[in-house]
This record gives C-alpha cells, sequence and structure tokens, in this order.
C-alpha cells in the first residue's frame, strides 16, 4: 500500500511539473524569495507580513516584479500621496520608479510607510508607467501592516505597507507611476 501510495505521489509530481511553466517560475518571484525580502526590507516590526504576502500569493499567484520604496500619505476627505523606491524584475534588472496619486473618499489622517508593490503580468519595465487605480482602505493608529490591489490593464500591483502614522477611512484613487519624481498627483 505504502508503495503503491509513493508510485502515485511521484507521478502526480511528475506531471504537475511537466505541466507548470518554466517560465512562471524562471520570471517570478517565489513566496519565500518576497517573504525574506520583505523582512530584509520592514524589519522586525512587520510580524504580520508573512501572511499578508502569502495572502496576496494564493489570490494573484506569482509577481514577475516588485517594488521596494517609502512613502507619505495625507488626507481629509481629499488626499495626497508621494512615493519613490526600486523596481526590481529577474529579467530586466533594477529601475529607479516615482509614484503619486490623489485619492477622494471617506478617509482622515496622515503616514509614512515603507511599501512593497508585488508587480504581476509585467511585460515591459515601460509598462509600469501609468495610473493604476483602486480603493484603499485603512484603520491604524501608531502603526499597522496593509494591502491593496491596484489595476492598469493586465497589469496587477499590490502594495503592501507597513507604516506609522493615524488614518481612518477608505478612499477611491489612483496611483501614477513615473521614471522621474514630480510634484504633480494627477
Amino acid at each position: 500500500m505504502r508503495r503503491a501510495l509513493g508510485i502515485i505521489i511521484a507521478a502526480l509530481s511528475l506531471a504537475y511539473a511537466v505541466a507548470t511553466p518554466a517560465r512562471a517560475v524562471e520570471n517570478g518571484y517565489t513566496v519565500n524569495e518576497i517573504v525574506d525580502e520583505g523582512h530584509r526590507f520592514f524589519g522586525a516590526t512587520s510580524g504580520g507580513l508573512a501572511s499578508v504576502i502569502e495572502k496576496a500569493f494564493q489570490q494573484y499567484g506569482l509577481p514577475n516584479g516588485y517594488i521596494l520604496g517609502e512613502e507619505a500619505s495625507g488626507a481629509f476627505i481629499g488626499g495626497l500621496r508621494f512615493g519613490e523606491g526600486t523596481l526590481f524584475t529577474k529579467n530586466a534588472g533594477e529601475h529607479r520608479v516615482f509614484w503619486q496619486g490623489p485619492s477622494l473618499g471617506l478617509d482622515v489622517g496622515g503616514d509614512g510607510a515603507r511599501t512593497m508593490m508585488l508587480v504581476y503580468n509585467l511585460p515591459s519595465v515601460e509598462a509600469v508607467y501609468g495610473r493604476f487605480g483602486g480603493v484603499t482602505g485603512s484603520a491604524y493608529l501608531v502603526g499597522g501592516v496593509g494591502m491593496t490591489m491596484l489595476k492598469l490593464n493586465d497589469i496587477t500591483i499590490v502594495p503592501v505597507k507597513t507604516g506609522v502614522g493615524a488614518r481612518l477611512g477608505f478612499n477611491l484613487g489612483y496611483l501614477k507611476i513615473t521614471p522621474m519624481p514630480t510634484w504633480n498627483p494627477f
């Protein structure tokens, strides 16, 4: 019985390996790579980071890029956020990026955050430059970890933030990613 079970498990493993596209593994980041990089980037204060990243992997799969950076934001019904960081890809290297964006909603407060953005379905580095729309919610006092989802065409960006400040509410807005810094959030 054990031998038959072992043969079945081996056959299923081989079938899975053959059916899994090699490109996704070569060009994508594994959950362990992202969690390890997140812990290095966010530090010891990121207790809930692994569970947030695992949830993103369950929902969206393997990202083929990620951005590490910092941002500041504030809102009183209308809000603004500005950030900068580095886009990492396995096949196109590292690229400096900047982001900014307006928001509108039932939202009040301000925060500063270290941000990791998981990037899915990125066909080229230039495709990341644009406006990614979505809904964001925040509820923390002093600090917290959060995840949202933003979309532009087939590209999905999942920002994972850990920050300090006081923020409560939800808003609708977009994140504009650019190759050069700008103070214009629109």
